[in-house]
């Protein structure tokens, strides 16, 4: 098997929130919403790096489908890292998202490995972690 992961999809309790925190906030580029035509349909997808998409689901939504009960966000069971290629810019994407309303809950310093990182949730509780890793340092 070779791994091909592509989406990741994160649960939110309102579309129209978590799409301004995402798009108007840090800047994230969307069409916003679609599939609003289909019931428990509506999504939006943000284009990552690599192919790689970000979707924003209803929670209610996401209940649905799979058929699991919902169930409240807990920020340390999964933390999306966000790997960028300078110090500076881990500091400008921590205060974006503090313009934007995310939760700081470690300010940006160094790390034990001799990177720097900062960690942020965003409104509905995802934890996200800005890192410089000068031995992971993204291509481009």
């Amino acid at each position: 098997m070779t791994p091909s992961i592509t989406v990741l999809t994160l649960a939110v309790a309102d579309l129209e929130r978590a799409l301004g925190f995402y798009r108007d906030g840090l800047g994230l580029p969307t069409e916003g919403i679609i599939g609003q035509q289909f019931a428990h349909g509506a999504v939006v997808f943000f284009d990552l790096s690599g192919g790689m998409k970000l979707a924003l689901w209803a929670q209610a939504d996401l209940a649905h489908d799979t058929g699991l009960p919902e169930a409240p966000v807990s920020s340390t069971a999964v933390s999306i890292g966000h790997n960028v290629r300078s110090r500076d810019e881990v500091d400008q994407i921590m205060a974006l998202a503090a313009g934007a309303g995310a939760r700081m809950v470690k300010a940006p310093g160094d790390t034990f490995y001799g990177g720097y990182a900062g960690y942020f949730t965003d409104p509905d509780g995802h934890l996200w972690e800005i890192v410089w890793n000068p031995d992971l340092l993204p291509a481009g």
